[in-house]
C-alpha cells in the first residue's frame, strides 16, 4: 500500500471516528422538497412523501452548478432536521474542493460540512463505510459510477443506519442501470421575471427519471434563498 493511499485511508478513518462519537439520529424523517414534488414521491420506506432516508439517491448533473445546489439543499435540510448533524462530502483525490459559501446559499451550513478525499478505487468503499455510520445526516459521493453489486451494498449500508446517500455524477444520454431509490436529472432553466436591475432567483428543471413505487415527472422550480425553500407557487409539474 502506497504512503499516499495510507494517508487518505487514515484521514477517512479519523473523520468517521470523530463522527461516530456524535449522537445518532433520533428519527428517519424524509427530507422535504416542496409539497407538489413530495406528493409525487412514494415514501417507499414507510414514511410520507419526500426524499427517503435509509436509501441512496442518484442525481445526474445536466448542469453541474444547478445539480450541486440541489444536492446541497437536500443535505442541508437533512442536517437541519437533526440539529445540524454533519454532512460528508466524498470526492476523488485531487478533485476540486466544494465551495462552502456557495453551498451555504442553498442551506448547507459550512460548519456541518466534512470533506473527505479518496482515490477513485477506494471511493465506493469510503461511501459504504460512511453510510453505515449513524452519525452523518447525509453522505454525498462524487465522481463514481457503481456497479449493480456496489449499488446494493450502498443501499444496505444506508438501510442499516437510516442514512441518506446522494450520488452526484455527470448526465448521460443513456444512464447506466442502478439500484437507486430515485434518479434525478437537474438542469438550469431560464430565470423568470424579476425586479428591474436584479437577478432572478435560480431556476432548476427537475426531472424525476425513476422512483421506486412512483412515476416519472418534471418540474420547474425557483430557489427562494431567503426562505431556503423551493416555493410551491413557482412549480410547474407535469408528467414526463
Amino acid at each position: 500500500m502506497s504512503a499516499h493511499l495510507s494517508a487518505h485511508l487514515a484521514s477517512l478513518r479519523a473523520a468517521i471516528s470523530r463522527l461516530e462519537r456524535l449522537p445518532a439520529r433520533a428519527d428517519a424523517l424524509p427530507v422535504p422538497l416542496a409539497p407538489a414534488i413530495d406528493a409525487a414521491l412514494p415514501g417507499w420506506n414507510g414514511g410520507a412523501g419526500g426524499i427517503a432516508r435509509g436509501a441512496v439517491h442518484e442525481v445526474l448533473a445536466a448542469d453541474p452548478g444547478a445539480a450541486s445546489g440541489f444536492v446541497a439543499m437536500l443535505a442541508g435540510r437533512a442536517s437541519a432536521q437533526v440539529a445540524q448533524a454533519p454532512v460528508l462530502w466524498l470526492s476523488p483525490a485531487r478533485a476540486p474542493k466544494p465551495y462552502a459559501p456557495g453551498l451555504a446559499a442553498f442551506g448547507l451550513a459550512p460548519a456541518a460540512l466534512v470533506v473527505v478525499e479518496a482515490e477513485a478505487e477506494n471511493l465506493l468503499w469510503a461511501a459504504e463505510e460512511a453510510l453505515r455510520s449513524p452519525a452523518p445526516a447525509a453522505v454525498i459521493v462524487l465522481g463514481t459510477v457503481p456497479t449493480l453489486t456496489a449499488w446494493r451494498r450502498l443501499q444496505l449500508a444506508a438501510e442499516a443506519s437510516a442514512g441518506l446517500g446522494l450520488l452526484l455524477g455527470p448526465d448521460q444520454a443513456v444512464p447506466r442501470p442502478s439500484a437507486a431509490c430515485t434518479r434525478w436529472r437537474v438542469a438550469a432553466a431560464p430565470g423568470g421575471d424579476g425586479p428591474a436591475h436584479a437577478l432572478a432567483p435560480p431556476r432548476w428543471r427537475l426531472d424525476l427519471l425513476r422512483a421506486r413505487g412512483g412515476r416519472p415527472a418534471s418540474w420547474l422550480a425557483d430557489w427562494d434563498g431567503a426562505a431556503l425553500a423551493v416555493p410551491e407557487r413557482h412549480l410547474n409539474g407535469r408528467a414526463a
